[in-house]
C-alpha cells in the first residue's frame, strides 16, 4: 500500500515516484520503500485514453527485522535495503473526469538482502491517480 506520483517530462517520457509500505500478517518484516522510476509510454488499442508503459529505476527501503528466537517476535533492528526495479503496465485516463487508473508488474532485485521478488506477492500493483 502506498502513494504514487507520475510526471511526464517530455512526450512519452515520464518519471514516477512511489512510497510504499508492506503491511504484514504478523510474522514478516514491516518496511517503507522509496522508489524512483523512468517510464516510456505508448498508445494501445487505437485510443488516446489507453497507454502501456515500461521502464526501470531504483529503490531504497528501510525494513524492520524481527527476532523470533524466543517466539515473541521482538523488533531486532532496522536495516536499509537498496536495489533495482523494472516496471511494465497498462493505464487508462478518463477524458471527462480527472482520474487515471493503472495496473502494473514491478519486479525488483535487492543488492543487500536475500529477499528478492522477481515473481511474487509484492510484484503487482494497481493505482488510482488524480490528473492535472
Amino acid at each position: 500500500m502506498g502513494f504514487t506520483v507520475k510526471h511526464f517530462i517530455q512526450g512519452p517520457h515520464a518519471i514516477e515516484g512511489l512510497v510504499t509500505h508492506y503491511i504484514n500478517s504478523g510474522d514478516e518484516p514491516n518496511n517503507v520503500t522509496f522508489t524512483g522510476l523512468y517510464e516510456y509510454h505508448w498508445n494501445v488499442f487505437g485510443k488516446s485514453e489507453w497507454n502501456m508503459y515500461a521502464g526501470g529505476g531504483a529503490h531504497l527501503g528501510f525494513w524492520r527485522a524481527w527476532d523470533w528466537e524466543d517466539g515473541r517476535g521482538r523488533n531486532k533492528n532496522t536495516k536499509a535495503v537498496a536495489g533495482l526495479d523494472g516496471i511494465f503496465g497498462v493505464e487508462y485516463t478518463f477524458k471527462k473526469i480527472p482520474l487515471n487508473l493503472s495496473a502494473d508488474l514491478k519486479p525488483y532485485f535487492n543488492f543487500n538482502d536475500d529477499y528478492n521478488d522477481w515473481i511474487g506477492r509484492e510484484m503487482g500493483g494497481i493505482s488510482a491517480r488524480y490528473t492535472f
